[in-house]
Protein backbone atom coordinates (compact mmCIF):
# COMPACT_ATOMS: atom_id res chain seq x y z
CA UNK A 1 0.00 0.00 0.00
CA UNK A 2 3.31 2.28 0.65
CA UNK A 3 4.55 1.95 -2.88
CA UNK A 4 1.36 2.63 -4.28
CA UNK A 5 0.16 5.85 -2.75
CA UNK A 6 4.37 6.55 -3.00
CA UNK A 7 3.82 6.06 -6.87
CA UNK A 8 0.68 7.86 -7.23
CA UNK A 9 2.16 10.67 -5.42
CA UNK A 10 5.35 11.32 -7.59
CA UNK A 11 2.84 11.26 -10.55
CA UNK A 12 0.77 13.88 -9.44
CA UNK A 13 3.64 16.44 -8.65
CA UNK A 14 5.55 15.08 -11.71
CA UNK A 15 2.74 15.62 -13.98
CA UNK A 16 2.29 19.02 -12.84
CA UNK A 17 6.62 19.48 -12.80
CA UNK A 18 5.80 18.56 -16.50
CA UNK A 19 3.19 20.52 -17.62
CA UNK A 20 5.09 23.68 -16.20
CA UNK A 21 8.15 22.41 -17.84
CA UNK A 22 6.31 22.17 -21.61
CA UNK A 23 5.49 26.12 -21.14
CA UNK A 24 8.67 27.46 -19.98
CA UNK A 25 10.08 25.57 -22.75
CA UNK A 26 7.52 27.31 -24.99
CA UNK A 27 8.29 30.60 -23.62
CA UNK A 28 12.02 29.93 -23.92
CA UNK A 29 11.94 29.24 -27.69
CA UNK A 30 9.85 32.08 -28.31
CA UNK A 31 12.31 34.58 -26.25
CA UNK A 32 15.39 33.47 -27.78
CA UNK A 33 14.53 34.05 -30.85
CA UNK A 34 15.14 37.67 -29.92
CA UNK A 35 17.66 36.98 -27.45
CA UNK A 36 21.01 35.72 -27.85
CA UNK A 37 23.67 37.59 -25.52
CA UNK A 38 25.01 34.20 -23.41
CA UNK A 39 28.53 32.55 -24.08
CA UNK A 40 28.18 29.47 -26.68
CA UNK A 41 29.98 26.26 -25.24
CA UNK A 42 30.37 22.80 -26.91
CA UNK A 43 30.59 20.48 -23.75
CA UNK A 44 31.39 16.50 -24.77
CA UNK A 45 30.81 13.39 -22.44
CA UNK A 46 31.45 9.82 -22.79
CA UNK A 47 30.05 7.46 -20.21
CA UNK A 48 30.53 3.21 -19.80
CA UNK A 49 28.68 1.16 -17.66
CA UNK A 50 29.09 -2.35 -16.33
CA UNK A 51 26.69 -4.63 -14.91
CA UNK A 52 28.30 -6.21 -11.98
CA UNK A 53 25.39 -8.01 -10.78
CA UNK A 54 21.04 -8.01 -11.28
CA UNK A 55 21.15 -4.87 -8.43
CA UNK A 56 24.62 -3.47 -8.97
CA UNK A 57 26.33 -0.86 -11.49
CA UNK A 58 30.01 0.50 -11.83
CA UNK A 59 30.16 3.63 -14.00
CA UNK A 60 32.61 6.24 -14.95
CA UNK A 61 32.18 9.31 -16.98
CA UNK A 62 34.51 11.79 -18.84
CA UNK A 63 33.62 14.98 -19.56
CA UNK A 64 35.33 18.03 -21.33
CA UNK A 65 34.11 21.77 -21.65
CA UNK A 66 34.78 24.28 -24.54
CA UNK A 67 34.21 28.04 -23.78
CA UNK A 68 34.71 31.35 -25.71
CA UNK A 69 32.88 30.30 -28.44
CA UNK A 70 33.33 26.87 -28.09
CA UNK A 71 37.20 27.76 -28.83
CA UNK A 72 39.04 27.66 -25.29
CA UNK A 73 39.30 24.24 -23.21
CA UNK A 74 38.46 25.24 -19.70
CA UNK A 75 37.11 22.31 -17.61
CA UNK A 76 37.35 18.54 -17.47
CA UNK A 77 35.98 16.31 -14.93
CA UNK A 78 36.07 12.39 -14.53
CA UNK A 79 33.16 10.47 -12.32
CA UNK A 80 33.31 7.58 -10.92
CA UNK A 81 29.86 5.52 -8.83
CA UNK A 82 27.92 2.83 -8.01
CA UNK A 83 24.78 2.61 -8.70
CA UNK A 84 22.29 0.16 -6.63
CA UNK A 85 18.76 -0.66 -8.57
CA UNK A 86 17.66 -3.44 -5.89
CA UNK A 87 15.12 -1.83 -3.71
CA UNK A 88 12.28 -1.61 -6.69
CA UNK A 89 11.88 -0.83 -10.21
CA UNK A 90 11.29 2.75 -10.13
CA UNK A 91 14.24 4.00 -7.57
CA UNK A 92 17.94 4.24 -8.45
CA UNK A 93 20.78 4.77 -5.51
CA UNK A 94 23.90 6.13 -6.32
CA UNK A 95 27.25 7.16 -5.07
CA UNK A 96 30.08 9.05 -6.40
CA UNK A 97 33.00 10.89 -6.50
CA UNK A 98 33.96 13.28 -8.87
CA UNK A 99 37.13 14.92 -9.50
CA UNK A 100 36.96 18.23 -11.48
CA UNK A 101 39.43 20.49 -13.00
CA UNK A 102 38.71 24.24 -14.10
CA UNK A 103 40.37 26.99 -15.38
CA UNK A 104 40.14 30.03 -13.30
CA UNK A 105 40.52 33.65 -14.61
CA UNK A 106 43.89 34.41 -14.00
CA UNK A 107 44.73 31.16 -16.36
CA UNK A 108 45.50 28.81 -13.15
CA UNK A 109 44.07 25.58 -12.49
CA UNK A 110 41.65 24.41 -9.41
CA UNK A 111 40.63 21.42 -8.28
CA UNK A 112 37.49 20.21 -6.66
CA UNK A 113 36.65 17.07 -5.02
CA UNK A 114 33.05 16.50 -5.23
CA UNK A 115 31.80 13.71 -3.45
CA UNK A 116 27.55 13.20 -4.04
CA UNK A 117 24.88 11.12 -3.53
CA UNK A 118 22.20 10.27 -6.44
CA UNK A 119 18.34 8.91 -5.51
CA UNK A 120 16.49 8.78 -9.25
CA UNK A 121 13.06 7.86 -9.37
CA UNK A 122 11.46 6.75 -12.70
CA UNK A 123 8.51 5.46 -14.26
CA UNK A 124 5.91 6.19 -16.91
CA UNK A 125 3.40 8.80 -16.35
CA UNK A 126 0.76 8.87 -18.85
CA UNK A 127 2.63 8.08 -22.40
CA UNK A 128 6.21 9.81 -21.46
CA UNK A 129 8.90 7.98 -19.40
CA UNK A 130 9.91 10.12 -16.71
CA UNK A 131 12.73 10.47 -14.18
CA UNK A 132 13.59 12.79 -11.20
CA UNK A 133 16.99 12.94 -9.88
CA UNK A 134 18.37 14.41 -6.52
CA UNK A 135 21.72 14.79 -6.22
CA UNK A 136 23.56 16.26 -3.00
CA UNK A 137 27.06 16.91 -3.34
CA UNK A 138 29.71 18.07 -1.02
CA UNK A 139 32.10 21.08 -2.91
CA UNK A 140 35.69 20.33 -1.32
CA UNK A 141 37.19 23.16 -3.49
CA UNK A 142 40.99 24.55 -3.68
CA UNK A 143 40.83 28.11 -3.72
CA UNK A 144 36.78 28.53 -2.26
CA UNK A 145 35.12 27.54 0.64
CA UNK A 146 33.41 24.52 0.56
CA UNK A 147 29.68 23.81 0.42
CA UNK A 148 26.95 21.33 0.00
CA UNK A 149 24.72 21.87 -2.91
CA UNK A 150 21.45 20.39 -3.97
CA UNK A 151 20.84 19.60 -7.62
CA UNK A 152 17.48 18.35 -9.40
CA UNK A 153 16.98 16.88 -13.08
CA UNK A 154 13.45 16.18 -14.37
CA UNK A 155 13.38 14.58 -17.04
CA UNK A 156 10.56 13.49 -19.50
CA UNK A 157 10.89 11.46 -22.62
CA UNK A 158 8.74 11.63 -25.44
CA UNK A 159 6.33 8.60 -26.36
CA UNK A 160 7.54 7.61 -29.60
CA UNK A 161 10.90 6.84 -31.15
CA UNK A 162 12.18 7.39 -34.85
CA UNK A 163 14.21 5.70 -37.51
CA UNK A 164 15.83 2.41 -37.37
CA UNK A 165 18.54 4.21 -34.61
CA UNK A 166 15.60 4.74 -32.29
CA UNK A 167 15.45 8.33 -32.03
CA UNK A 168 13.48 9.54 -28.75
CA UNK A 169 13.41 13.23 -28.16
CA UNK A 170 13.21 14.36 -24.81
CA UNK A 171 12.87 17.76 -22.54
CA UNK A 172 14.41 18.22 -19.10
CA UNK A 173 14.89 21.27 -16.44
CA UNK A 174 17.55 21.23 -14.08
CA UNK A 175 18.21 23.15 -11.15
CA UNK A 176 21.00 24.09 -8.65
CA UNK A 177 21.06 25.33 -4.74
CA UNK A 178 23.31 26.67 -2.41
CA UNK A 179 22.49 24.39 0.81
CA UNK A 180 24.98 26.67 2.76
CA UNK A 181 23.39 30.03 1.81
CA UNK A 182 19.60 28.23 0.55
CA UNK A 183 19.94 30.26 -2.40
CA UNK A 184 19.47 29.85 -6.36
CA UNK A 185 22.03 29.04 -8.03
CA UNK A 186 20.92 28.24 -11.48
CA UNK A 187 19.00 26.96 -13.68
CA UNK A 188 19.14 24.60 -17.13
CA UNK A 189 16.07 23.73 -19.84
CA UNK A 190 16.91 21.12 -22.55
CA UNK A 191 16.08 20.01 -25.33
CA UNK A 192 17.71 17.11 -26.70
CA UNK A 193 17.46 13.14 -28.45
CA UNK A 194 19.23 10.16 -28.17
CA UNK A 195 19.36 7.05 -30.29
CA UNK A 196 21.17 3.82 -30.78
CA UNK A 197 24.09 2.79 -32.60
CA UNK A 198 24.33 -0.70 -31.21
CA UNK A 199 22.80 -3.22 -28.70
CA UNK A 200 25.65 -1.83 -26.01
CA UNK A 201 26.36 1.98 -27.71
CA UNK A 202 23.79 4.99 -27.40
CA UNK A 203 24.58 8.42 -28.13
CA UNK A 204 22.72 11.90 -27.44
CA UNK A 205 22.64 14.88 -28.81
CA UNK A 206 21.30 17.99 -27.04
CA UNK A 207 20.84 22.08 -26.22
CA UNK A 208 20.39 23.82 -22.86
CA UNK A 209 20.10 27.27 -21.96
CA UNK A 210 21.40 27.99 -18.58
CA UNK A 211 20.95 30.81 -16.26
CA UNK A 212 23.11 31.62 -13.55
CA UNK A 213 24.36 34.15 -10.70
CA UNK A 214 28.12 34.18 -10.54
CA UNK A 215 29.79 37.13 -8.55
CA UNK A 216 26.61 38.41 -7.60
CA UNK A 217 25.18 38.77 -11.28
CA UNK A 218 22.91 36.99 -13.61
CA UNK A 219 24.61 35.25 -16.39
CA UNK A 220 23.63 32.54 -19.53
CA UNK A 221 25.32 30.45 -21.78
CA UNK A 222 24.13 28.26 -24.61
CA UNK A 223 25.68 24.97 -24.98
CA UNK A 224 25.66 22.19 -27.56
CA UNK A 225 26.55 18.73 -25.99
CA UNK A 226 27.41 15.70 -27.67
CA UNK A 227 26.87 12.26 -25.42
CA UNK A 228 28.25 8.53 -25.90
CA UNK A 229 27.09 5.99 -23.52
CA UNK A 230 28.68 2.71 -23.90
CA UNK A 231 27.11 -0.44 -21.65
CA UNK A 232 28.80 -3.27 -21.00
Amino acid sequence: MRNVWLCVNLKLKTDNRVYLLAAVLTVLLVSKSTRANGDFQLWNTATASLDLNKDWTATVEEQVKLGNGASHFYYHHTDLGFVYGGLADWIDLGLNFKEVFLEEDDGHWSRENRPHVNITVKGPVGPFDVSDKSRFEYRDRENQEDLWRYVNRLKVKLPFELTEFKIRPYVADMIFLNMEGRSFEKNRIYAGASFKLSKALESEIYYFWQLGRFDGQWEDINVLGFQLNISF
